[in-house]
């Protein structure tokens, strides 16, 4: 459902997220710690850092940390920085045009599924995720 890059979008930032605030990561420590390539996690890392998501600085003493708390940081804030998962729900049979009054023959019963959906990334925190599975050690 997500794409690979979102997902591992998800995995920094939770690992970033786990004791706030913390010192600056380095960014081969944070590809260690969440088992992403290092190479391609510094474009995930970058891209959040324009979305607001995360800070960084350079140096001896730099890396990554969150820039707002994780209680502020959305699922929709991270994801749709790489996915579209928003508000506008797409057809599933790929019409242009469907809607309540020219629905497609998934219309009705994907409506009520994209609803939740697109609640779940609205409404859930990164502190909701961390405080739901503390045990998280395997992102």
């Amino acid at each position: 459902m997500l794409s690979g890059t979102a997902q591992y979008a998800l995995r920094a930032v939770v690992q970033l997220a786990r004791g706030y605030p913390t010192p600056p990561l380095r960014a081969d420590d944070l590809a260690e710690a969440v088992d992403v390539p290092r190479n391609y996690l510094g474009k995930i890392l970058h891209q959040l850092v324009r979305g607001g998501i995360l800070s960084s600085s350079r140096g001896k003493h730099g890396g990554f940390t969150l820039s707002v708390a994780p209680e502020e940081i959305t699922m929709l804030d991270i994801v749709s920085l790489f996915d579209d998962v928003g508000e506008q729900r797409s057809c599933l049979f790929g019409r242009t045009e469907c809607d309540d009054a020219d629905p497609c023959p998934a219309h009705d019963r994907w409506r009520a599924t994209a609803e939740q959906l697109s609640s779940f990334f609205r409404d859930t925190t990164i502190a909701d995720v961390l405080r739901d599975n503390a045990s998280l050690t395997d992102t």
